[in-house]
């Protein structure tokens, strides 16, 4: 018996570009020390407040079925949320709850795409997004953006797959670049998002993670609200990577069709991780600007060292928990280089070509070990890129 196609298919014609970070976890395993900057995984854990009110609720008896769409409570606290950073009016009919941002982002081209559709998303992008539109029946059709250009899309780029698409990914502040999408980026992907009548899916987890320039909601920008779904979770603003607790805003009549998918998949969040997700939103944005700090502090950190040379070159990293970098002046891939750090050095970064084709020779370092490792690795990294160049 043959399997399901479309599971079969997922990771398209190659395989989903984590090599890398298979090896260098198979080190580990080996017994040899290996200084981790490849995946966004926070290096303190979920606060232990939160986990009490996990805790408390799970003991109190919520362990049942909880509502499908997500509590009342949680629902309205996400919607006030969104409104109070947005200015766009926001009730629990907008909204459900997901098991995470990766839920999200599969039931948000669910909700907009039929089998066989062109879906569009930004090149270099986070690994899964060509499997998730692949796992919906879609067509993946990447856009790329260019690092000369700081990875900011180009809405003349997009316009030009535009033609017989049906929905858009957008993410900003972006996974894996840094890139902080602007005004004019915004508004002309607003522009033709609705000259092609595009959906618009913006992945905005990291919005709580910006470092330079203002965060822009496409939601919120004219004639946009009735085509955005937007995705939040609590993974990166709280800490809260396993606990899988998102959300997706949309117009009230797409949020009811999410329902019925959820009702028929899901079926839900656990109620304790609900409420444990409502408890961390109302410790209020003091606490999630204190999880944001030590990756504001390590890009600073970065981007001084990558200063004081002139083979790497940084990408502006203007918001998420990763330094993006050009490594092209050693002449390597992106892979090359990844694979011979980490068997020289014992230092694992993402190659770019994990996240497509548009980021092929730069590498992505997740600033997710603490000050002194990350600045001793950091500089490693740089020296060893000075001295392939040497070498050549």
């Amino acid at each position: 018996m043959q399997q399901s196609r479309r599971i079969s298919t997922l990771n398209g014609d190659g395989d989903d570009g984590w090599g890398l970070f298979i090896a260098a976890r198979e080190m580990i395993a080996a017994g040899t020390p290996v200084t981790e900057l490849t995946i966004g995984e926070h290096d303190v854990r979920t606060d232990p407040v939160i986990l009490d009110a996990m805790h408390a609720s799970a003991r109190s008896g919520n362990t049942g079925y909880a509502m499908i769409p997500g509590i009342d409570a949680l629902r309205d606290t996400v919607a006030a949320r969104v409104q109070q950073r947005s200015g766009q009016k926001t009730t629990r009919d907008n909204v459900i709850i997901t098991p995470g941002g990766q839920a999200a982002l599969f039931m948000a081209h669910h909700a907009t795409c039929d089998e066989g559709d062109r879906a569009l998303f930004i090149d270099p992008y986070y690994a899964t997004y060509p499997g998730t539109i692949r796992a919906v029946g879609a067509v993946p059709v990447p856009v790329k953006a260019r690092s000369a250009h700081g990875f900011q899309p180009d809405p003349k780029e997009i316009a030009k797959a535009a033609p017989g698409a049906k929905s858009l990914l957008i993410n900003s502040p972006n996974n894996p670049t840094g890139a902080v999408y602007g005004a004019e980026t915004m508004n002309g992907i607003a522009r033709v998002v609705q000259e092609h009548d595009l959906w618009l899916i913006s992945d905005e987890v990291y919005d709580t993670q910006v470092w330079e320039g203002p965060h822009i909601s496409p939601r919120t920008l004219p004639g946009m609200e009735e085509r955005t779904l937007q995705i939040g979770s609590l993974s990166k603003s709280h800490a809260m990577t396993g606990s899988r607790c998102g959300w997706i805003v949309a117009p009230e009549d797409v949020t009811e069709n999410l329902i019925q998918l959820a009702t028929n998949t899901n079926y839900g969040v656990a109620g304790f991780v609900q409420a444990a997700g409502l408890f961390a939103l109302e410790l209020g944005e003091d606490f999630e600007a204190r999880i944001a700090e030590p990756f504001r502090r390590r890009r600073g950190l970065v981007l001084d060292l990558v200063a004081q040379q002139q083979i790497v070159r940084a990408i502006p990293a203007q918001g998420a928990m990763y330094a993006m970098l050009d490594i092209r002046a050693t002449g390597m891939t992106g892979e090359e280089f990844g694979f011979a750090l980490l068997n020289k050095h014992h230092i694992a970064v993402m190659p770019g070509e994990s996240f497509g084709q548009a980021a092929a020779g730069h590498i992505r370092v997740a600033l997710t070990v603490d000050d002194d490792r990350l600045r001793e690795a950091v500089a490693t990294l740089l020296d060893f890129a000075s001295k392939q160049v040497k070498a050549a």
